[in-house]
């Protein structure tokens, strides 16, 4: 579903079936947002990823097929426009900074949730990265070791003016539409400065670019 639309699509992949009635239901109460699609496993979601898109994407972990990491990962790859949050039990290093890497906007656990989730669906398409104050202050942690490393060019070469700045606002939760606006130019443009940002970093997702360039200490 296009960022233009009134209401913000979601889909959901959760094999637990009370969760997944239970944020279906607080979706469904939503004036926001529509529920598209729900998946019980990982393999559903991607056969609906591959001809359908979403503006939202809620994602488990923990799925009794493929990992949820492998559905995040295609869904940022092919979708680029889709905002992506995991919705996990899993609270270790390991799980956050593997789905931050392949393409999460925002972690939350479970148990930490209440019944109503809209505020965080809508912070995550205001730009922002929700996250469980357990999780944030364990990707802090994971950040501040990361500072300890050099800064050095990024592996794919040296960015651009121009893809600096669009980088730089993308970090600060424009969307493309908006940088497109602020450029002039049309948002194939952006789209394109995107895909060049991705392959000097050598990241593959938004959150992933942010955060390699934050490592490298590019943005401002």
């Amino acid at each position: 579903m296009s960022k233009m639309t009134s209401k913000i699509g979601v889909v959901l992949v959760e094999d637990d079936l009370a969760t997944a009635q239970r944020f279906s239901a607080s979706i469904a109460r939503s004036d926001h947002m529509q529920l598209l699609f729900v998946a019980s496993t990982g393999r559903d979601m991607l056969n609906w990823l591959m001809n359908n898109r979403a503006d939202v994407l809620l994602s488990d972990l923990g799925l009794p097929d493929i990992s949820g990491i492998d559905v995040i990962r295609y869904c940022a790859s092919h979708h680029p426009e889709t905002d992506i949050m995991v919705i996990s039990m899993f609270e270790d290093e390991q799980h956050v900074m593997a789905s931050i890497e392949a393409g999460a906007s925002g972690y939350l656990l479970k148990d930490a949730l209440d019944d109503d989730i809209e505020k965080q669906i809508l912070m995550l398409r205001a730009g922002g990265a929700p996250m469980t104050p357990l999780i944030a202050r364990l990707v802090l942690r994971k950040f501040r070791k990361e500072q300890t490393v050099v800064a050095d060019e990024p592996p794919g070469g040296a960015l651009t003016p121009r893809e600096m700045e669009v980088l730089n606002y993308i970090s600060r939760g424009f969307k493309y539409a908006e940088v497109a606006r602020l450029h002039e130019v049309s948002i194939h443009t952006v789209h394109a400065h995107i895909k060049n940002i991705y392959v000097k970093l050598a990241v593959h997702s938004k959150s992933e670019a942010v955060y390699e360039a934050s490592r490298l200490g590019l943005l401002k």
